[in-house]
């Protein structure tokens, strides 16, 4: 199978071509480092800017006409409340896979988030209305709507995968274990985070690119599928867990952050789909 996959060189990316690396596909993935070289045969980088899209090409063509397209690109994370997601991103991600999918593409994945549940409390399903409450979730939400419009007129096979949390190598400096780790690197006797009583559902990066690339390579189950453990944790216990496995002691100086305004406190993923896709 011929798969592009977007956004391949960036956190979740990297690790998705890891995985379908393990399989016997023929690999392109966009890149914006136009000197990036191929570190193996099954995968060709190919140059590639979302920011000047144009209308008049054809880029199913252009990327050799894949199979499947893994939609992970996304700009400017992670300013979730940035009108940039609404006011650029949206329009740019949207006329690129009309794009691909007016010449010919049949099969689209594209990776969401669980920001669009809103600040719902509890156990998120697929089956619930969105509710998205800040422009990075909105533009998000709103894409997938476009999407399943167009397959009205274009039809092809769409997954839209919400993605829960997730952490691991090639993370954002800013992210909570980023910083966890920077601190214990620099021997600081004390680690600054928010009360930690907030319970959130993750998975190590490398679980999530399995279930990423599981969920792309079959077509039985499609529409929204959620990524994610199913299980709550609250962010404290992540990091002592995560301290105990790397063997390392740093004192946790809870509530230094307030906690943020654009999640709730409490909600985690039901994985019923993303089981009975795996099991299969």
């Amino acid at each position: 199978m011929k798969i592009l996959v977007t956004g391949a060189t960036g956190f979740v990316g990297t690790h998705v071509i890891n995985e379908l690396l393990k399989q016997d596909h023929e690999i392109i993935g966009t890149t914006r480092k136009p000197d990036l070289k191929n570190n193996s045969d099954k995968l060709i980088y190919t140059f590639f800017n979302l920011d000047n899209t144009d209308a008049t090409q054809n880029y199913f063509s252009y990327f050799n006409n894949p199979d499947l397209l893994i939609h992970l690109a996304w700009q400017g994370l992670p300013n979730y409340k940035s009108l940039f997601h609404f006011e650029k991103n949206l329009i740019t991600h949207y006329s690129f896979l009309k794009n691909m999918v007016a010449n010919g593409l049949k099969n689209l994945v594209v990776t969401g988030t669980c920001l669009e549940y809103g600040m719902r409390e509890g156990c998120l399903s697929e089956d619930m209305t969105a509710d998205p409450q800040n422009p990075y979730a909105l533009a998000k939400d709103t894409l997938r709507k476009f999407l399943s419009e167009f397959q009205k007129k274009h039809p092809f096979d769409l997954k839209w995968i919400r993605l829960f949390y997730m952490y691991g190598q090639g993370q954002n400096p800013n992210s909570l274990f980023s910083q966890l780790q920077t601190a214990l690197q620099n021997e600081d006797k004390e680690f600054n985070m928010s009360g930690g009583e907030q319970e959130r559902d993750y998975l190590p990066v490398e679980k999530l690119a399995e279930y990423v690339v599981g969920i792309s390579m079959q077509n039985k189950i499609t529409g929204i599928i959620n990524c994610c453990s199913g299980k709550p944790k609250k962010i404290k216990d992540l990091v002592k867990d995560y301290l105990k496995q790397a063997n390392a002691d740093i004192k946790l100086n809870l509530g230094y952050y307030p906690y943020t305004d654009y999640e709730p406190m409490s909600f985690w993923g039901n994985d019923k789909k993303l089981k009975k896709i795996i099991n299969e």
